[in-house]
């Protein structure tokens, strides 16, 4: 699946949405998508653009490394932004959980990441060594965006009753 097929509502109003983002979440609704690889005999290259192989503008890039053995990122979900995750370098799993439904995912190539919707929560762990997370987010980064309490983060997907992957 390319990311330019995933419908994507770009209409955010901040934590308004907040109960709608994590009501209406799903975690099979976070694909894991392939990045077209450009092959040369001196390396490979693969792209990322807005609205190409994203389904929103990009506002934000990060990268985790150098994370200890045995670490977890992430725990926590966002009201509104959107994150495209990929391991750049070596492997590490993502843990997705929609309130209802929980999905372990393992990246392990370069050209290959997830897209996290809002509301769903996510934790990065099994970090190998000289693993490279690298993030490319909708939202430029914003505290209030960040729901980082497990236990408010169940409040807010109190309710959903589906039980499909």
């Amino acid at each position: 699946m390319t990311i330019s097929k995933i419908l994507h509502n770009s209409n955010h109003s901040g934590n308004n949405m907040a109960s709608e983002s994590h009501q209406k979440s799903r975690v099979k609704d976070c694909p894991l998508v392939t990045l077209h690889k450009h092959h040369h005999e001196n390396g490979n290259l693969s792209v990322v653009e807005n609205f190409n192989e994203l389904p929103f503008e990009l506002r934000r890039i990060y990268y985790l490394y150098d994370i200890p053995g045995g670490e977890e990122r992430g725990g926590h979900s966002h009201y509104d932004c959107e994150e495209f995750i990929i391991a750049v370098c070596g492997s590490f799993d993502i843990m997705l959980d929609d309130g209802v439904n929980q999905r372990i995912i393992s990246l392990n190539r370069s050209n290959t990441g997830v897209l996290v919707k809002s509301g769903i929560w996510r934790v990065l762990n099994n970090f190998s060594s000289g693993a490279v997370c690298l993030v490319i987010a909708s939202e430029e980064y914003d505290e209030s965006d960040y729901v980082r309490s497990y236990d408010e983060f169940k409040k807010l997907t109190l309710g959903k009753i589906y039980e499909d992957n």
